[in-house]
């Protein structure tokens, strides 16, 4: 009896390995895809950094826009957040959705000659394509919780 409950259990296993292997296999290049998405933005880190300094000094920003700016900023460069900066990878996918929800506020509200006047990057990092794949690809990886949150604190 021990012999056929134990092969009931090794066929249970092996075929949860395989679903395992099959799922794994599906999200593999969307994933991937998604991650490099994350990390050209992360290289873009200190473009999108400078943009937001620029846009707190220039008339043309409104005053709560230029708090959301400075809340952003803030956010980033402080060592404790959501997702600490010291996880790699993961640790980054926080700050950018957050940094790319904040862009497209200012975008929105200040207007898009107003951002580029500021951006020292490639012209397409800024298109609302982009935008939103990044943000695709930062809720990806982030729970739902912490997107809600995010996004409150970007509204």
């Amino acid at each position: 009896m021990t012999s056929s409950s134990g092969t009931s259990a090794g066929r249970y296993r092996a075929a949860a390995a395989a679903n395992r292997a099959e799922r794994s296999a599906r999200q593999s290049p969307q994933r991937t895809g998604f991650k490099r998405s994350l990390v050209g933005t992360i290289k873009q880190f200190p473009n999108y950094l400078r943009l937001l300094g620029g846009l707190i000094t220039d008339r043309r920003v409104s005053g709560v826009d230029k708090l959301l700016v400075a809340g952003a900023i803030a956010y980033i460069v402080m060592p404790l957040d959501l997702l600490p900066d010291f996880v790699p990878f993961l640790g980054q996918v926080d700050d950018i959705y957050l940094l790319m929800l904040a862009i497209e506020r200012l975008i929105a509200n200040a207007g898009a000659a107003v951002v580029a006047a500021h951006w020292h990057g490639p012209v397409s990092a800024l298109s609302r394509a982009n935008l939103q794949r990044v943000l695709v690809a930062a809720s990806f990886f982030l729970p739902r919780k912490m997107k809600r949150r995010l996004r409150k604190l970007a509204v």
